[in-house]
């Protein structure tokens, strides 16, 4: 994938520190791992773990601190909702470690950055348990994201693409599937996490099946979603990010992988009362196998 053609100010736009335009961040102010979260607020719910904060930064709904646990350089970061801001957040953190600022080209040798999105979610099977954790082993999108980008789909994501078609039918035109990174993937597998598919929606209420006013096109997806079964591989919760995390990093050649904790089970229509906390146990879980 590597072109060695300058990007152009209308392609790379950089403001006047020199910062990429919606980040606001400069080469050198990410580390090599980075924790994504939807929301600023959770920002500083993951930092204040750090044994240091060297850098924030806060721009729009992006809000970054970088500093270190232990040894270990983090950062955490805000991307805001769904896969549009995943777009920019994924495009601008790959171009902060491999293109050069300067001269606008490709860099070499390419940095590989470890990516780990910790976000909440709605659990789509019953027996899911109120604030568990689930680990994305792969994730499909149901927005169009990557129907903008080549890339050229793993043989066990094709296979479980067409296993998806053939059980949404007319539902699923366009829906794609990715994989997260097995070396993350294995890192955060645990007896505290289930694994399965997380489907990626383009928004929160009429794509996740929820009516308030406006009526649905499709009010059957979200039981076939759930009633889905590949080799025993179903579709475990619904959320607004990780496909797009999964799909741009593979496309960019970084590891990916997502954890969330279950806020909601939409089989059995019940909210957490303990929302919070399930999302400090899931930032404590992740940062002890980052710390490993």
């Amino acid at each position: 994938m590597h072109h060695d053609k300058k990007m152009s100010e209308a392609d790379l736009i950089l403001n006047d520190r020199g910062a990429i335009y919606h980040l606001g961040l400069c080469p050198g102010e990410i580390a090599d791992t980075v924790i994504t979260v939807g929301d600023p607020e959770r920002v500083p719910l993951v930092s204040r773990y750090f044994d240091s904060i060297e850098f924030t930064m806060q721009h729009r709904e992006m809000v970054t601190h970088t500093g270190y646990l232990g040894r270990k350089r983090l950062t955490v970061m805000s991307t805001g909702m769904g896969t549009g801001a995943i777009d920019i957040v994924l495009n601008e953190l790959d171009a902060l470690v491999n293109v050069n600022f300067q001269t606008r080209r490709v860099k070499e040798p390419l940095t590989s950055l470890n990516i780990i999105r910790l976000g909440t979610t709605g659990g789509l099977q019953a027996e899911i348990p109120l604030d568990s954790i689930i680990l994305s082993s792969y994730a499909m999108g149901l927005d169009s994201l990557m129907h903008y980008y080549q890339y050229q789909p793993l043989p066990e994501e094709i296979i479980l693409q067409k296993a998806v078609t053939d059980h949404l039918k007319e539902l699923s035109e366009g829906f794609y599937v990715f994989s997260g990174s097995q070396l993350l993937l294995r890192k955060f597998t645990s007896q505290e996490t289930l694994s399965g598919i997380t489907a990626t929606c383009p928004g929160f209420y009429g794509s996740q099946g929820r009516i308030l006013r406006a009526p649905l096109q499709h009010p059957q997806l979200l039981q076939q979603l759930t009633t889905f079964n590949h080799d025993g591989l179903r579709v475990t919760n619904l959320e607004m990010e990780t496909v797009g995390i999964y799909g741009l990093g593979a496309l960019l050649g970084h590891h990916t992988c997502s954890l969330s904790s279950v806020i909601v089970n939409r089989a059995t229509k019940v909210f957490s009362n303990r929302m919070q906390q399930g999302v400090l146990d899931l930032i404590e879980y992740a940062l002890a196998r980052l710390a490993e």
